[in-house]
């Protein structure tokens, strides 16, 4: 443990890391300083590119060539990691510092048990045996909350559901008991009810044991909930530091405010986002004065003069300090952001463009001809066969009008983008039927399907892998206006040069390739592709959930005006469910295959009555420190859709079940009061399910 508690346990001083390429030297972080002190948890945040997480990597020594730590100090309990041999630093790395990574679908060995893989840290660090090291392995999973430890050691990551892949990594960062953990973005990948399992998982950790954590974020929300102390990270540099409390109620930095105008909020208006203009500067040649100058719009002709300010303390705060010229004569404690305007008015109408009725998509279980097939022996000692399925949509209905959005909200495994790429005939359905346009699509053929496919695009949440990397943006967009005869020739050039404005790119961007684009530049590459054969739905899976704050701000801003400018529908899948509700007009909630609850997002999330719905909003983490959610946590995972519960689907975690009734009766689809078309499916009455939890209903907070 730290040796001097009253010196930070980690401090670290005018630190630059560099890159060397061959188009010129990237400064990726740049002269920055901080402490932590132990049992602190302190916040990086920031858009990608900023510097987060190499300032990570700089700490475990882990920069790799042609990068380098070329100038400041790293000092960790007193020692001084640069002056550190590699063998040295190896002794520290998962014994003293660990760092737990963003995917642990890719940080985990698929090949080795979870067991083998924490035991191998324990036998590495530490003089035990084999048997000590296993039963070490056995502690650290039962404190990171995975049932049954003693069984599942000796299971593969691929068992484990996606929160609990977290769980292992923290898990094996654990087992030797470190002073600090970095934690580079450990929730970016999960849904809000995994989510807040993890991060109050490291809540409590850091009572038990006093372990510090360094928080590498560009989820605001996540910092506001559980961090003490916050650093805002822009073209390498710290703009702002201070307590979390004082950054987020008067942040000082015009770009901290930016970040917290960003934020679609699940309980404020549904206003136009604030979309911070342009993008980070290239690194490689910074701009001279204030980096941010060219973004910021509070900038003056002295901001763009001499050097990048450095952080100086603001006085009469509690170690508050800004990096801006500007800072002593700027009110940024509210919004000040108005020339945006509102958001475009819109036209719905009462026809029904796509009409989803009982449908099912099933799943033959495990692979091979016998994959999918149990045996199970009978009472009078006979042997009988079934076949086992993945119910992964299990009789959804819903109705989408012409200029509508309509979202599917729930957690990860729920049956989501099943809908969307049955709905999408990417996958035939097991029973029920699609309407699109009043056509009937399962009487359809796949000539007419592909045919159809003019009036229906789909937007996939990685845009990078939905682009072709060996063709240009003209070839990508222009590649349906001539296979549906929209243009071809100088129009059909002239047709994506006008696209590609529209959605915030240059006309003469038609000539470069996707790998020469941001992130959300190619998303915006994906939806003027969508847009090129002029459709009437747009099928949006998770289409921001890889972005930061401010580019998602943009890209729905983009999708609001495209709707109300080519009166197009979308299906917007999401497990964000401040950006459902922001930019739907109703919403779906999904368990388990099945509907929930269904109506306006104002019927449905204002206030919530499903207590699965309940459970969601209160794992949403609120922007603003002081107006987080007494958050109730969903016992256990989602079961699963191969063998789902009896009855009510969510009886198996609802905090407000009642009884047998809930194990052995399907609810059905009501209307709730007198309120059109917003329908539940629970068997609470209203009143039972308008009692708030956090008001003394039960269940666990």
């Amino acid at each position: 443990m730290n040796a001097n508690t009253t010196d930070p346990l980690l401090s670290v001083e005018s630190l630059r890391t560099q890159f060397r390429t061959e188009d010129g030297t990237v400064t990726a972080v740049d002269d920055i300083s901080f402490h932590l002190d132990s049992g602190e948890v302190m916040g990086i945040v920031g858009e990608s590119g900023a510097g987060k997480s190499v300032t990570a990597r700089s700490i475990m020594q882990l920069i790799e060539y042609p990068g380098e730590i070329v100038s400041g100090s790293i000092t960790f309990n007193g020692r001084d990691l640069l002056s550190l041999s590699e063998k040295e630093m190896q002794e520290i790395r998962g014994n003293d510092v660990t760092l737990i990574p963003q995917d642990p679908m890719t940080a985990l060995n698929p090949v080795l048990t979870v067991g083998q893989q924490i035991t191998e840290t324990v036998e590495l660090h530490q003089d035990v045996s084999a048997a000590e090291a296993r039963d070490i392995a056995v502690e650290a999973m039962r404190e990171v909350e995975i049932p049954a430890p003693e069984e599942r050691i000796d299971e593969y990551p691929h068992q484990f559901s996606g929160g609990m892949r977290q769980r292992i990594l923290i898990a094996i960062g654990l087992a030797c008991e470190p002073d600090l953990i970095i934690a580079d973005e450990p929730t970016t990948a999960l849904d809000v009810t995994t989510q807040a399992k993890i991060l109050d998982l490291l809540d409590d950790l850091r009572e038990k044991r006093d372990v510090s954590i360094l928080m590498i974020t560009h989820n605001l929300g996540v910092v506001a909930q559980t961090c003490d102390s916050v650093g805002v990270m822009y073209a390498g540099n710290l703009v702002e530091t201070g307590t979390v409390s004082s950054v987020f109620a008067q942040p000082r930095h015009p770009y901290t405010r930016s970040l917290i105008d960003a934020i679609p909020s699940v309980d404020a208006d549904r206003d136009r986002l604030y979309a911070l203009p342009g993008s980070m500067p290239d690194l490689k040649s910074l701009p001279t004065g204030c980096n941010f100058a060219d973004r910021c719009p509070h900038a003056v002709d002295s901001c763009r003069t001499g050097d990048d300010p450095m952080l100086e303390p603001v006085p009469d705060t509690e170690a508050l300090q800004v990096a801006c010229l500007r800072s002593d004569e700027l009110d940024l404690s509210e919004s000040a952001v108005t020339d945006d305007g509102g958001r475009k008015r819109k036209a719905i109408d009462d026809d029904p463009l796509l009409e989803v009725s009982g449908l099912k998509k099933h799943f033959p279980s495990g692979d091979g001809l016998l994959g999918n097939i149990s045996l199970t022996r009978t009472d009078g000692g006979g042997i009988t066969f079934k076949r086992r399925y993945v119910k992964a949509v299990d009789g959804v209905d819903f109705t989408i009008n012409r200029g509508e959005t309509v979202g599917l909200v729930g957690e990860s495994g729920c049956g989501k983008s099943t809908v969307a790429r049955t709905v999408m005939q990417l996958l035939d359905p097991t029973e029920g039927e699609v309407y699109f346009d009043g056509q009937p699509l399962h009487s359809l053929g796949d000539s007419e399907i592909r045919s159809l496919r003019q009036e229906m695009q789909i937007i996939f949440q990685d845009p990078k892998s939905s682009l072709n990397p060996r063709k240009t943006v003209g070839q990508i967009v222009g590649r349906g206006m001539e296979k549906h005869g929209i243009a071809t020739g100088d129009e059909k050039r002239t047709r994506i040069e006008e696209l590609l404005e529209r959605v915030g790119l240059q006309a003469s961007d038609i000539d470069k390739y996707p790998h020469q684009f941001s992130g959300g530049q190619q998303q915006r590459i994906a939806i003027a592709n969508a847009l090129a054969v002029e459709p009437n739905l747009i099928v949006c899976d998770e289409p921001v959930s890889a972005l930061d704050v401010s580019v998602q701000a943009q890209i729905l801003n983009l999708l609001d005006d495209i709707q109300a400018e080519y009166g197009l529908s979308y299906l917007f899948i999401s497990h964000n469910i401040s950006v459902v509700r922001h930019i739907c007009d109703r919403v779906a909630v999904m368990y388990l295959g099945e509907i929930a609850e269904s109506g306006s997002v104002e019927q449905v999330f204002n206030p919530p009555f499903h207590p699965y719905t309940e459970s969601l909003l209160s794992a949403v983490p609120h922007p603003t420190p002081a107006d987080q959610p007494e958050r109730i946590l969903l016992d256990g995972d989602v079961p699963s859709p191969l063998d789902p519960p009896s009855g009510c689907r969510f009886h198996t975690r609802c905090p407000k079940k009642i009884g047998e009734v809930c194990e052995t009766d399907v609810p059905t689809q009501e209307s709730v009061g007198n309120a059109a078309g917003h329908q539940i499916a629970c068997h609470l009455s209203e009143k039972e399910m308008s009692a708030r939890l956090h008001e003394g209903g039960g269940g666990t907070t």
